[in-house]
């Protein structure tokens, strides 16, 4: 799968069904696994935007649409 796959796909908190932000970048180990998907997230005001992580293991699912988040792992 390609990195410009992923950025179509609507991350989803499992635990409160919220949305969690875009993909803008992916994290790759020396040995070519992913470890994890850089976020961007809209906070409040317009211009207003912060980098979140999401590690490869927070991840539950990923679907044709969505992809399934759990924020409590790590």
């Amino acid at each position: 799968m390609r990195l410009s796959e992923l950025q179509t796909k609507e991350l989803i908190n499992t635990l409160n069904g919220k949305r969690v932000g875009n993909i803008i970048d992916v994290v790759v180990s020396e040995d070519g696994k992913i470890k994890s998907l850089v976020l961007e997230e809209k906070r409040g005001r317009k211009f207003t935007r912060e980098e979140t992580v999401i590690y490869w293991n927070q991840i539950t699912k990923i679907g044709d649409d969505i992809i399934l988040v759990d924020t409590n792992k790590h």
